[in-house]
């Protein structure tokens, strides 16, 4: 990739904007044959790791999911159920989501930015992690996100509400690396907007106390409190999931002593699922509980 000027992280989305905007004009922008079949050979790999199938693992802590809410972890270390795999929507998802990013690391390079150190293997505290990238020297982790989610990152708001731990890895793999400037490169799957996202030092975490406490927490007998508490579902007396909740595998398991020990009831609106866990007022609309009668 050509390589005008030293290139600092902070700049990275303006930049990729700038060399994609003159190709946008009909400007041809001079990129290096190998740099091309070496994406090709990337998605070639990719396609090959997507179709081989994966084995039922043990659930074990790693740096991509230490950072998750407290309960979310108790269950996903300690609950019975047998996993029924993935469904094939969260398949297709994982693999254009995984493509989509090495799409972004495509245009940082070709916006003339520094990208090594991919995939490097870090260790804290016995937890393995594999870090995306460093971009300029600093540690970046790429995320694709639905355009709900990419607000957190464009507006710097994602250590107020993070919900898949990402906070906590960043911080691992900083603590790693001896840096703390990095952040976040997040590529918005709807609309193709980039956001950069360095959070500040306060909002970061202390990867080793978070470490001690999810072990701590994970070998009780007995779950931690909910992550988040049901809420009024408008002025009809029910209650439903938070938000966040409805994301969850363990849903059903968690809330099964709600709607008086019946478990959660699930609703088909016009807008999607709604997940009760207390029912003042019988909706006017279709129930298929039963359709998830082993959660």
């Amino acid at each position: 990739m050509p390589r005008r000027k030293k290139r600092k992280l902070e700049t990275v989305v303006e930049d990729i904007y700038e060399v994609v905007g003159r190709l946008g004009q009909g400007e041809a922008i001079d990129v290096k044959e190998e740099h091309i079949d070496a994406y090709g050979e990337f998605m070639k790999q990719a396609l090959k790791d997507w179709l081989t199938p994966r084995a039922n693992q043990q659930p074990m802590l790693r740096m991509s999911n230490i950072g998750k809410p407290m309960r979310q972890l108790w269950y996903d270390m300690n609950s019975e159920r047998k996993s029924t795999g993935i469904n094939a929507p969260t398949m297709i998802k994982f693999l254009y989501g995984h493509i989509l990013e090495r799409v972004v690391l495509f245009l940082t390079e070709l916006a003339g930015h520094a990208v090594t150190d991919e995939q490097k293997e870090i260790k804290i505290n016995g937890i393995l992690g594999h870090m995306d990238c460093k971009i300029d020297g600093e540690v970046v982790d790429i995320k694709s996100a639905s355009n709900f989610a990419f607000q957190k990152f464009k507006n710097g708001t994602l250590a107020e509400n993070d919900i898949f731990g990402y906070m906590a890895q960043l911080s691992g793999y900083e603590t790693a690396e001896g840096t703390d400037k990095g952040g976040f490169l997040a590529i918005n799957k709807e609309t193709g907007e980039l956001a950069l996202y360095c959070p500040e030092e306060l909002d970061k975490i202390n990867i080793d106390d978070r470490i001690n406490k999810v072990r701590k927490s994970i070998s009780s007998k007995t779950p931690p409190e909910l992550c988040y508490r049901p809420i009024p579902e408008g002025s009809s007396g029910n209650f439903k999931l938070a938000r966040e909740c409805t994301y969850c595998p363990h849903k059903f398991e968690c809330h099964k002593d709600t709607n008086d020990g019946k478990g959660l009831r699930v609703f088909q609106y016009a807008k999607g699922l709604m997940y009760l866990t207390r029912v003042a007022k019988e909706p006017k609309v279709e129930e298929i509980t039963s359709k998830f009668a082993n959660g």
